[in-house]
């Protein structure tokens, strides 16, 4: 069939890029060699699923090659994308290539170049006089085309392979596909499946809206399925067979790629990722139904008086109207939707938020059996409240007009992922956004170094150049640290026990390339333990960076403001009860000691004229609170900056975030969620100063003005959350009280509760102040949503 250019495939022996993979020393003590099953327990009643190697077709097939054997899972991904912008119509179709072997938090950093580029599969433009049938041989020269390239792999995942792994090893191994990460229409053309139907399941367009999984698509199936159409029709007679084939509701591919792959099951490979199945489902459809619910300028409103958070995305022109919408873009409206929207769309709302508890349980690193409930009630729940989206005329198509089914190929796709959890581990390792990030890397950056003709072989040539000169530094780092270890074995140094245990099993000379480049996190708790070991005079005193249990605290040298009379501050920051406040806090440090965990509340003993020890302190305006993920105490998250700024233009009623407060001993954020802790804005972050030539009789550390919010006992039920109203004494007066910074335990986001319509009289800037109810957005980050919901 011709084409108006010549067909080039450019590939590498995909075996060999396994096996640069899989001997990559940067990769030591970071591949898993063995299947396992993980329970929570001893009498192993629920299992636990996190990477590839703990759920049941790693087990399979471990049991399905030679004892002894390693089992290397392939992971694949392809997909089209742009070479060059506006001009040009330049398209590549990269095949990328890594192994589900290696920990998932190391495979889906980018810079570790986990993922390589296999092949440039061709994009050929065929001249037929039937647009279809010009789709069709394209799909039939992509199976070709994988068939040459991926031949390698499946020899070595039939008859095994000898590879070298990190630390020089042989291996015998075997190659058998675990993943292919692909979007829906690149999952459904490898499928070979037609449009309208699913790629793992054998559902049709029809059947997207059961609350139920249907039959899986196997290998077996599908091959039988060409069988018969082939008996039919010549696959040569392309209009012929594409028409029996049709029948089936498959695309014309005579011949899958996948049909002599050993262990390849289509149901199992296509496994689910979240940039495309759960957030740009989310944005393409829960999003524009609210949206369309609770309508444009009112939704919009919403969004742009929320109260802006330092680090995060403020949507000051609102949602309706954004374009070119990032996968980013998607998640940082998924924070706050849910609250933003309560009280608007009750009915709509019910069912989006059971699809945001699915979307949030399904994106978690370590789910088990009680998990996998959860997440199913939730999707039972979406499908058992989703009638009220077309009751309320909110599912709309094209020219605004609506739809009264549920036609939805991701809807569908989402009754796999439980299933893909039990076999392939948890779906966020499959993430396409290492590999979108790859298509930068490995194609639009070698494309730009180009003469902006014939990009394919300058790519390769580029990449071939680039990859040697990767093995090059490779190899003269492990020389220097090589020479040097010999240097250092002829001085007799003392080494820390502990440390020469946990690096047994690593060889010296790995040492230099164990860390992978990445963007620098500053770990405030590695800096808090420094600070802890300098000598007695060499830093100030308290610690401006300090940890207490899995929360690290920092802020700045120099204070805000040096030195402010108390009464003076009290003014500044509208706090009329912080002489009594700071009375009381001295009287419980006396009674109670230091290490006394202090309440909000309670009545007021101290008066307006009491005497305290010191008259001035040092004001901050801002604290940075650092903590460690939810579900591995060991992976160190991103600082948050808190605010605490007095009035000042344009926040002239001033800027003060809010936080989780420890109020009760015995209980640790996050494992005790709201246990023994309670939700409170920081109004004020200061440190006395001691009257000159007196001695202390307090302990110097910092201090807060905090003011609580009362949270209540049950949540709402049609969102879930919980409402908050600010605690207020028996006169009116806000309740707050003095509290050491150290029991401040982590950032929390409050929406304003704005009811069926939202008071116009709100601002970006005066909300938090002027709204009287609040949702405890459990939704804006998911480390506290599992905190919340655990």
């Amino acid at each position: 069939h011709a084409t108006k250019s010549p067909v080039v495939l450019y590939w590498r022996d995909p075996l060999e890029c396994i096996a640069s993979i899989f001997n990559n020393p940067i990769f030591h003590n970071r591949i898993d060699s063995r299947p396992r099953k993980v329970y929570t327990t001893a009498e192993k009643r629920c299992r636990v699923y996190t990477e590839w190697m703990t759920g049941n077709d790693a087990w399979d097939m471990q049991a399905a090659i030679p004892s002894g054997a390693t089992l290397l899972g392939t992971i694949l991904s392809s997909d089209k994308t742009n070479i060059t912008a506006l001009t040009g119509d330049h398209i590549a179709h990269p095949l990328l290539i890594s192994l589900a072997n290696i920990h998932m938090n190391i495979r889906l950093k980018s810079s570790s170049s986990a993922f390589v580029l296999t092949a440039l599969l061709p994009v050929p433009k065929f001249v037929h006089k039937k647009k279809r049938m010009k789709g069709v041989l394209e799909d039939r020269l992509i199976h070709e085309c994988l068939d040459i390239v991926l031949e390698p792999l499946k020899q070595a995942a039939r008859h095994g392979v000898m590879l070298s792994d990190p630390i020089g090893n042989s291996r015998y191994c075997f190659t058998p596909l675990a993943s292919y990460i692909a979007d829906t229409p690149e999952a459904m053309m490898l499928a070979t499946v037609g449009g309208k139907t699913s790629p793992v399941t054998m559902a049709m367009y029809k059947q997207f809206g059961d609350a139920f999984q249907h039959e899986p698509r196997t290998k077996s199936t599908t091959l039988a399925q060409l069988t018969v159409v082939r008996s039919r029709a010549d696959p040569l007679d392309i209009e012929a067979f594409f028409r029996e084939a049709q029948k089936f509701r498959l695309n014309g591919v005579a011949e899958p790629f996948f049909r002599d792959w050993i262990l390849a099951e289509p149901s199992h490979f296509f496994t689910p990722e979240d940039l495309h199945h759960i957030h740009k489902e989310f944005w393409d459809h829960d999003a524009q139904w609210l949206i369309c619910a609770v309508g444009e300028s009112e939704i919009d409103f919403r969004f742009s008086v929320l109260q802006p958070i330092t680090g995060y995305q403020h949507f000051h022109g609102g949602i309706s109207k954004l374009k070119q919408v990032t996968g980013r873009c998607h998640r940082d409206v998924q924070r706050y939707i849910i609250a933003v929207c309560a009280d608007a769309a009750p009915g709509v709302l019910t069912a989006v938020r059971a699809l945001m508890q699915f979307r949030y349980r399904v994106q978690s690193p370590r789910i088990d059996d009680d998990d996998i409930r959860r997440i199913s009630g939730a999707l039972d729940e979406f499908h058992s409240n989703k009638d009220s989206i077309i009751a309320a005329g909110v599912r709309r198509g094209k020219g605004n007009r609506p739809i009264a089914n549920w036609h939805i190929p991701k809807l569908e796709l989402m009754q796999n992922i439980v299933p893909s959890i039990r076999n392939s581990g948890v779906i966020r390792q499959w993430s396409a956004d290492v590999t979108e990030h790859a298509h930068v890397t490995e194609i639009k950056d070698p494309a730009r170094a180009s003469n902006n003709h014939n990009y394919d072989p300058q790519i390769c040539r580029h990449l071939d150049r680039a990859e040697k000169c990767r093995r090059f530094e490779l190899a003269t780092s492990l020389l220097d640290a090589k020479q040097t270890t010999e240097q250092l074995e002829n001085i007799n140094i003392d080494a820390d026990a502990d440390d020469a245990d946990a690096d047994a099993d690593t060889p010296i000379e790995l040492s230099a390339v164990q860390e992978l480049p990445r963007r620098p996190v500053i770990s405030y708790f590695a800096i808090a333990r420094a600070l802890q070991y300098r000598p007695l005079g060499s830093v100030p005193l308290p610690l401006r960076s300090f940890v207490v249990g899995r929360t690290a605290f920092h802020i700045a040298y120099d204070a805000s403001i040096r030195k402010i009379s108390i009464d003076d501050v009290a003014i500044k920051f509208s706090l009329p009860d912080l002489r009594p406040a700071i009375a009381d806090f001295i009287q419980r440090e006396a009674t109670c000691g230091d290490q006394h965990i202090h309440a909000i509340g309670g009545p007021r003993r101290g008066a307006h004229t009491a005497i305290l020890p010191f008259d001035r302190v040092q004001v901050w305006f801002k604290v940075r609170l650092q903590e460690t993920e939810f579900h591995d105490a060991h992976t160190i998250r991103p600082a948050q900056t808190l605010n605490c700024a007095p009035p000042c233009h344009p926040w002239n009623l001033g800027r003060y975030d809010t936080a989780i407060v420890q109020t009760s001993a015995g209980f640790s954020w996050p494992s005790s969620g709201l246990s023994g802790h309670t939700v409170a804005q920081i109004r004020l972050i200061m440190r006395p100063i001691g009257k000159s030539g007196t001695s202390w009789s307090w302990k110097d550390r910092f201090l807060s003005y905090v003011q609580r919010f009362d949270i209540s006992h049950d949540r709402d039920a049609t969102t879930q959350l919980h409402v908050l109203k600010r605690s207020k004494r028996s006169n009116g007066v806000r309740m707050g009280d003095v509290i050491p910074l150290s029991q401040l335990r982590a950032p929390i986001n409050l929406v304003p509760r704005f009811g069926a319509t939202a008071d116009k009289r709100l601002t970006v800037y005066n909300s938090m102040e002027h709204a009287a109810e609040f949702w405890l957005n459990e939704y804006w980050e998911k480390h506290t949503f599992f905190a919340l919901s655990a």
